[in-house]
C-alpha cells in the first residue's frame, strides 16, 4: 500500500565530496599587504587627472603666448614705423647738412677785392706803377671736369722803372696770402717810351724831346685757394671787419671748424 523511497546516494564517499553549489560568485581578496593594490588605484585615478591639470594648464601658457605675440607684433610694427620717421629724418638732416656745408664751404671761399687791392696796394714797389688789374675766370684742366681753382686768377699790367723793378714786384706779390706763389709769374715784359704826362706837350722850340723807356709788364697769378677761415688775421689787417665777423660767428655755432 505504502512504498518507502529512500535515496542512499547521499551515503556514498564519493558523493559527499562534492560540495553543494551556491547561486553567486563571491570574491576574495588577499590577505596580507594592501600597499600595491592601493598604489594602482592611485595611479589609475591619479594619471587622468594629472594629464587633465598639465592640459589646462598647457592650454593658459599658449593663450598667454598667443596674447604676448600679438602685444609684440604691435610693438614690433610701432617700432618699425618710429624708426621709419628716424630714418626720414636723417635724411632730411644730412640733406640740410649737405646744403649747409656747400654754402658754407662757398662762402668760405670768398675773396673780399677790398682787401685784395689793399695787399696789392701794400705790396706794389714805388717804381712800379699798376694800371689794370683783370680777374681770369677758373679753367678745368679736363673739359666738361670742375676746375682744380674755383677762385680763378688776376692778371696785373702797367709799367716799370725797369726789368729788375718788374721781378721784385714778382717776388712780393709771391709772398702774398691771396695768391699762389707757385703759379705766380711773368707773362709780358717789353720796353716801351713812357707815357707823356697828361696836359704836358712838346715844346715849342722845335726840339723832339724823347721820353725815357720803360718796362710795360704783365703778370698772372691764381687766387690762393686757402679758406677764408684761415686767413681771418690777413683779412683783419685789411680792414675786411664784415667778413671776419661773419666767420667768427659760424665758427662759434660750429659750421666752421676754428
Amino acid at each position: 500500500m505504502y512504498s518507502l523511497d529512500v535515496n542512499f546516494l547521499k551515503d556514498r564517499p564519493a558523493y559527499q565530496g562534492k560540495p553543494e553549489r551556491k547561486a553567486g560568485i563571491a570574491l576574495k581578496f588577499p590577505a596580507g599587504n594592501l600597499m600595491p593594490l592601493y598604489v594602482g588605484v592611485g595611479l589609475g585615478v591619479g594619471l587622468p587627472a594629472l594629464f587633465g591639470i598639465s592640459w589646462w594648464f598647457l592650454q593658459g601658457k599658449i593663450v598667454e603666448l598667443q596674447a604676448t605675440g600679438a602685444q609684440l607684433d604691435q610693438e614690433s610694427k610701432r617700432l618699425d614705423t618710429e624708426i621709419g620717421n628716424i630714418n626720414k629724418i636723417k635724411a632730411e638732416t644730412n640733406g640740410v647738412k649737405g646744403e649747409t656745408q656747400a654754402l658754407v664751404s662757398v662762402f668760405d671761399q670768398i675773396r673780399p677785392w677790398s682787401a685784395m687791392l689793399q695787399d696789392l696796394r701794400d705790396r706794389t714797389p714805388a717804381a712800379v706803377q699798376i694800371e689794370n688789374i683783370k680777374q681770369i675766370p677758373p679753367v678745368a684742366a679736363v673739359v666738361g671736369q670742375p676746375a682744380n681753382n674755383p677762385a680763378g686768377g688776376l692778371e696785373i699790367t702797367g709799367l716799370a722803372r725797369s726789368f729788375n723793378d718788374v721781378n721784385d714786384f714778382l717776388l712780393i706779390l709771391q709772398q702774398s696770402q691771396f695768391l699762389k706763389s707757385t703759379e705766380s709769374r711773368i707773362v709780358t715784359a717789353t720796353l716801351v717810351d713812357a707815357p707823356l704826362t697828361p696836359g704836358v706837350g712838346q715844346p715849342t722850340t722845335g726840339v723832339i724831346i724823347k721820353p725815357p723807356q720803360v718796362v710795360k709788364y704783365t703778370i698772372q697769378s691764381s687766387m690762393s685757394d686757402v679758406p677764408a677761415s684761415e686767413l681771418i688775421r690777413e683779412l683783419e689787417k685789411k680792414g675786411t671787419v664784415g667778413l671776419v665777423t661773419r666767420i667768427r660767428s659760424m665758427q662759434k655755432i660750429g659750421v666752421i671748424p676754428k
